[in-house]
């Protein structure tokens, strides 16, 4: 499989993962990112979803993996996700503050009361950049997730909540769960943005959704 990179120095590695590859090994045994890219030191930094695609940062060595996961910690990460769901929200940028918490034996996340034990918070903006009418689906919405937390299928569970789940996700959108066969979330990694671990610079990448359905009825 061939893996678009979209910039790479001694000390980090960064790729345009695509839809459905683990970005690390698991317990299916698939075909992973860090065996396909295959350096001789690859350091996960931050994770996306299995079936989500996008921009990926990795280290290339421990002094850069260190650097860049306190980066993560200390939300000095910067990660902005585009999005289109099933509905629009009721206003046309926000934020949304809640507390999830983690269903290992479904691998799923829910909202939950603050005090629940496990409860962690999760917090991201969002702005809907466009909408459109559709035959099948009626309105569908184009929004810009900036990810304030990095909580187990956060933008998932966050959007679902509030009424406009995203397109695709069979395990939040009542719609694809009810569907037969698997179908690609609308959910992409759009930019990444963080301090160079060495020279200090400031670093930012982007990437685009595949031309196909939704994203290609929106102007992106």
């Amino acid at each position: 499989m061939e893996v678009k990179i979209i910039f790479e120095d001694k000390d980090m590695l960064v790729v345009e993962k695509p839809p459905k590859v683990p970005c690390q090994s698991d317990k299916t045994f698939d075909e992973d990112l860090i065996s396909i890219l295959n350096r001789p030191y690859l350091g996960l930094v931050h994770r996306l979803d299995r079936p989500v695609g996008g921009v990926m940062v990795y280290a290339k060595n421990k002094k850069a993996n260190s650097n860049l996961s306190t980066q993560v910690s200390q939300r000095k990460l910067h990660k902005e996700y585009l999005v289109v769901v099933c509905g629009k929200p009721k206003f046309c940028e926000g934020e949304l503050r809640d507390y999830l918490k983690k269903l290992r034996t479904v691998n799923m996340s829910k909202v939950v009361n603050k005090d629940t034990i496990g409860a962690k918070e999760a917090i991201l903006e969002y702005k809907v950049l466009e909408t459109k009418e559709t035959e099948e689906y009626g309105v569908l919405s184009l929004i810009k997730i900036i990810l304030k937390t990095g909580r187990h299928h956060q933008i998932r569970v966050q959007l679902s909540n509030g009424g406009f789940p995203i397109w695709g996700d069979n395990k939040y959108n009542k719609i694809f769960v009810k569907k037969r066969g698997w179908t690609q979330i609308a959910l992409w990694s759009h930019m990444i943005s963080f301090e160079h671990p060495t020279n200090k610079t400031n670093s930012t990448f982007t990437s685009l959704p595949y031309d196909e359905y939704p994203w290609n009825i929106f102007n992106l």
